[in-house]
């Protein structure tokens, strides 16, 4: 668990519960996603980004090269929202776990005001954004649960397996009695 700099307040734990969560459950999905074959794991299987691959690779753009970096350092690259950062799935999937313990560091970090304040950024089409920063980094999260919905609904049409990404399994797993 990341050490927060100041003492803990709810948002910093309602947070890094949700970074946590969200590096879970990334981990789970990317397992299941390993033993798929390649034609399987391309193919356009009518997901908004097409493959599974896409889709994947959309959640690298967005969570961890433009959400991150906005709350980071408040830059953002400019990237299209389809763009094939990672073609290898491999470092792709190293890709996306890093950057999901990344958001849990990088929470811990935070002083409670942060909570309270804005994100100022510039948005993809150049206009200046100034939302409330954490419901923003709420729907960072809400976005990745999302489209690992769309890839666990697609492994199931492929009749493949699927883990279970409900949040109250990370929660019985966090209070599980460590071996």
């Amino acid at each position: 668990m990341a050490t927060l700099s100041t003492s803990s307040s709810p948002w910093h734990v309602h947070f890094l519960q949700l970074a946590r969560y969200n590096r879970w459950a990334t981990g789970r999905l990317l397992d299941a996603v390993a033993v798929l074959p390649e034609t399987d794991y391309r193919r356009d299987v009518g997901l908004f980004f097409k493959s599974l691959h896409g889709t994947l690779n959309h959640l690298l753009v967005g969570e961890h090269m433009l959400w991150y970096p906005r709350f980071a350092r408040g830059v953002l690259p400019v990237l299209a929202l389809d763009a094939e950062i990672e073609p290898d799935r491999e470092r792709l999937a190293q890709a996306l776990k890093g950057g999901a313990v990344n958001w849990v560091q990088l929470i811990g970090t935070w002083p409670v005001e942060r909570f309270d304040g804005q994100l100022s950024y510039t948005t993809m089409r150049g206009t200046s954004a100034h939302l409330p920063f954490a419901a923003t980094l709420a729907h960072v999260f809400n976005h990745a649960t999302h489209h690992r919905g769309q890839i666990t609904a697609a492994l199931t049409a492929m009749g493949q397996p699927c883990p279970e990404l409900d949040m109250v399994y990370f929660l019985q797993t966090e209070q599980a009695p460590q071996a």
